[in-house]
C-alpha cells in the first residue's frame, strides 16, 4: 500500500478493493515526507484538513456521478484554493481567498482532494522553474537539470507521485515544459475552455489552466471535469467537450523542415525526435514538412514585443510600492513593458494576424503539428551562469501556441540514447483537444516508459471512442469533407471529432461532379452499385442546420446505408445532378480517384503548403 499507483486507473482499482482515502492520504504524507524536497510546495493542507475533506465525501457506492473520486490533486500557486494562501510565488502579494477558483471547484465537486499549492516561477514567468525567491524544486529524474516552469512544483510534484494529478498554467509553454523535463503528461487545453476565475493572470488573453498526470486519459480526464463556460471570465468560450478519440492510423501531421529543426548543439535531442517520429509512422501517421518560419516569428512576439504589458499590468502596482519583493530575473524581464507604447502594441497586433493566417494557409489540409517538447535540456548550473538565454530556447517550440490559439499535449516517448526522458508535443486546431489526446494516449500507452520518477507502469491506453455520444449525429462524409481535404475544416470548425472509416452498402454510385474548386463527389443511390468508401463523424446536434444551410445543389444531406445494413444521415446527391458528371465509382472512393488524377494530368490535388 505504500507504494500504491496514483494513476486513476490503479487508484479506482484499489479503492474498489476496500482501499480508503483517508488510509491513502495518511500513506501520501508520509510519502510527501520521504522524497524530502521543500521546494515543491509552498502551501501544504495539514493531514488533518485533507482528512476532513476525504471524510465529507460521499461512500464509493454512492459516488458513480464523481469522476474523480478519492483522487488527491494539487494546484499551482496562482490559481485560488479557498483557506490555503495564494503567493504567486511572491510573499509582498500574498492573500488568502475565501472561495475555490472555478476549475478548482468542479475538481471538488467531482470528488477530487486538493492537499496543497506548488511553487512556481514567480508571477508564472519562466520555463525554467528557479525563478523563485525560496528553494525551488528539485527535477524529479535528475536534480542537476532545471524542473521546468513556471508550473515547476505541479509537474515535480505528479512525477514524484504526490498527487493523481496537478494544476498549472500555460501562457509560453509552462503546462509543456515542465512535463517534458519530469517524464510526465501535461495537457494544454484550447483557450477559454476552463475558467480562469480565481486565476492571477500572466497575460489574461493567452492564460490558460493546464494539467498535468500520470496518464493521458488522468491528464484528459481531470480537463474533462474542470471545463465549463463560466460567464464570470470575460474571456470563456462555449466550445464542445468531446470524449477522447482515438485515431485510425490516417492523421496527417506537419513537423518542421529538417533545416529548421533546431536543438542548439544537442545531437541527442535531435536523434530522439527522430526516432519519436518513426514510431508515430509505425503507428501510422503521416508526416508533412512545414515552414516553420511563420511559427518562430509568432514566437518571438511573446517575449520580444508588447504582449509583456500584459504581465506588467499584473504587478505594476506591487512594481512601483516595492519593487525589491520581486524576484531580479522576472524584474527585468517584466520592466521591458515600460519600453513599448500603444503604437507598438497595434503594429504587433496587425504582425500576428498575418502570421496567424500565414500558418493557417501552411496547416490547412493538416489534423495537427508534431514538435519538439523542448529543444534541449538545460542544468541549474548554467541557469545560473544565464539566467536569460536558456530560458529563453526552452520556449523554441511552446511560445507561439496560445498566440495561434491552439491546443495541445507533451506526452513522454522512450528515452534518449542517455538516459534523459524523450517527449513530443502535439498540437491541434482549438477545440480538438480530443484530437490530440487520443493520439497521444496511443503513444504513451506503446512507448514501454514508467511514469515520471515513480517507477509505475504506463496504464493501457483507453477504448476508442468509436460512436457518437449523447447531443451528436453520426454523419457520413464521402468526399472534399474528409480529413485532409479542403473543406475538412467545416467539420472540425463545428465541433465534429472523427469515428472511424466504413463503406456503403453495394448499391451505390459514384461521380466526380463538374466544377471547382473545391473538387466535389457526388453519391447517388440505385439498384445496381458498388460499395464506397466514406469517412463517420460524430456531429453535434446543434450544428446541423448551419452544415446544412452551407451545402450546394445538387449534394444534401440524406439516409446513407452501411455495408453492415445501418443507416447514418450522410452527404447524397440528387440524380438529376449527375447527367453532366463522369462516373467514377470503379475507384472505390474519393480518396483513390484523386490519386488517380494526381498520376495522370492536371488534378485538384492541392500541396499541404
Amino acid at each position: 500500500m505504500s507504494d500504491q499507483p496514483l494513476d486513476f486507473t490503479s487508484l479506482r482499482a484499489a479503492y474498489a478493493e476496500g482501499l480508503t482515502p483517508a488510509e491513502l492520504l495518511h500513506n501520501l504524507y508520509r510519502r510527501i515526507e520521504a522524497v524530502g524536497d521543500p521546494g515543491i510546495f509552498l502551501h501544504l493542507a495539514s493531514a488533518s484538513e485533507s482528512l476532513a475533506a476525504a471524510a465529507a465525501l460521499p461512500p464509493i457506492e454512492a459516488a458513480a456521478d464523481l469522476p474523480l473520486w478519492g483522487l488527491p490533486f494539487v494546484v499551482k500557486d496562482n490559481i485560488d484554493v479557498a483557506g490555503m494562501p495564494t503567493t504567486a510565488g511572491c510573499p509582498a502579494f500574498a492573500y488568502r481567498p475565501q472561495v475555490d477558483a472555478h476549475c478548482v471547484a468542479r475538481l471538488r465537486a467531482a470528488g477530487a482532494i486538493p492537499i496543497g499549492k506548488t511553487n512556481l516561477d514567480q508571477f508564472a514567468t519562466g520555463l525554467v522553474g528557479v525563478r523563485t525567491l525560496g528553494k525551488a524544486p528539485r527535477n524529479a529524474l535528475d536534480p542537476e537539470i532545471v524542473p521546468g516552469g513556471s508550473s515547476s512544483g505541479s509537474a515535480v510534484a505528479v512525477a514524484q507521485g504526490l498527487a493523481s494529478f496537478a494544476l498549472g498554467t500555460d501562457t509560453a509553454g509552462s503546462g509543456r515544459v515542465p512535463a517534458a523535463l519530469n517524464n510526465i503528461v501535461g495537457l494544454k487545453p484550447s483557450l477559454g475552455s476552463v475558467s480562469n476565475s480565481g486565476v492571477v493572470p500572466a497575460c489574461r488573453t493567452l492564460d490558460t489552466v493546464s494539467v498535468f498526470a500520470l496518464a493521458v486519459e488522468d491528464a484528459y480526464r481531470a480537463f474533462a471535469a474542470a471545463a465549463d463556460f463560466d460567464p464570470q471570465d470575460p474571456f470563456a468560450r462555449r466550445l464542445p467537450l468531446r470524449p477522447l478519440t482515438r485515431p485510425d492510423g490516417s492523421l496527417r501531421l506537419g513537423v518542421p523542415r529538417a533545416a529548421q529543426r533546431e536543438f542548439y548543439g544537442d545531437s541527442l535531442q535531435a536523434e530522439a525526435f527522430e526516432a519519436a517520429l518513426g514510431r508515430l509512422a509505425a503507428l501510422g501517421v503521416e508526416f508533412l514538412e512545414v515552414d516553420f518560419a511563420p511559427f518562430h516569428a509568432v514566437a518571438a512576439l511573446l517575449y520580444d514585443g508588447p504582449w509583456i504589458a500584459e504581465r506588467y499590468t499584473v504587478i505594476a502596482e506591487l512594481l512601483n510600492r516595492a519593487p525589491e519583493a520581486l524576484y531580479p530575473t522576472t524584474r527585468a524581464v517584466i520592466e521591458k513593458a515600460e519600453t513599448f507604447s500603444a503604437a507598438d502594441a497595434f503594429e504587433a497586433a496587425y504582425r500576428l494576424a498575418d502570421l496567424k493566417r500565414e500558418t493557417e494557409r501552411l496547416t490547412a489540409e493538416l489534423d495537427g503539428l508534431c514538435l519538439p517538447s523542448i529543444p534541449r535540456f538545460y542544468s541549474c548550473a548554467e541557469l545560473t551562469a544565464d539566467p536569460i538565454g536558456p530560458n529563453s530556447r526552452l520556449g523554441t517550440y511552446t511560445n507561439f501556441v496560445n498566440l495561434l490559439d491552439l491546443c495541445g499535449i507533451t506526452v513522454p516517448v522512450a528515452p534518449r540514447r542517455d538516459g534523459r526522458p524523450g517527449s513530443v508535443t502535439l498540437l491541434a486546431p482549438v477545440g480538438q483537444d480530443h484530437l490530440v489526446a487520443g493520439l497521444a494516449a496511443e503513444i504513451h500507452a506503446s512507448a514501454g516508459i514508467t511514469c515520471g520518477a515513480t517507477g509505475w507502469p504506463v496504464p493501457p491506453a483507453p477504448a476508442a471512442a468509436a460512436e457518437a455520444g449523447h447531443g451528436e449525429i453520426t454523419l457520413a462524409v464521402v468526399g472534399a469533407h474528409m480529413r485532409g481535404l479542403p473543406l475538412n475544416g467545416e467539420l472540425t470548425g463545428c465541433g465534429a471529432r472523427f469515428l472511424r472509416r466504413a463503406f456503403t452498402a453495394p448499391c451505390y454510385r459514384f461521380y466526380a461532379l463538374p466544377g471547382g474548386p473545391p473538387y466535389r463527389p457526388g453519391l447517388v443511390r440505385t439498384t445496381e452499385g458498388a460499395a464506397i468508401e466514406l469517412e463517420l463523424w460524430a456531429l453535434p446536434e446543434t450544428q446541423v442546420g448551419g452544415l446544412l444551410a452551407g451545402i450546394p445543389a445538387p449534394l444534401g444531406l440524406g439516409t446513407v446505408m452501411l455495408e453492415d445494413g445501418s443507416e447514418v444521415k450522410g452527404f447524397l446527391c440528387e440524380s438529376a445532378g449527375v447527367a453532366d458528371a463522369r462516373d467514377i465509382t470503379a475507384t472505390g472512393s474519393w480518396r483513390a480517384f484523386l490519386a488517380a488524377e494526381t498520376m495522370g494530368a492536371a488534378s485538384p490535388v492541392r500541396s499541404a503548403g
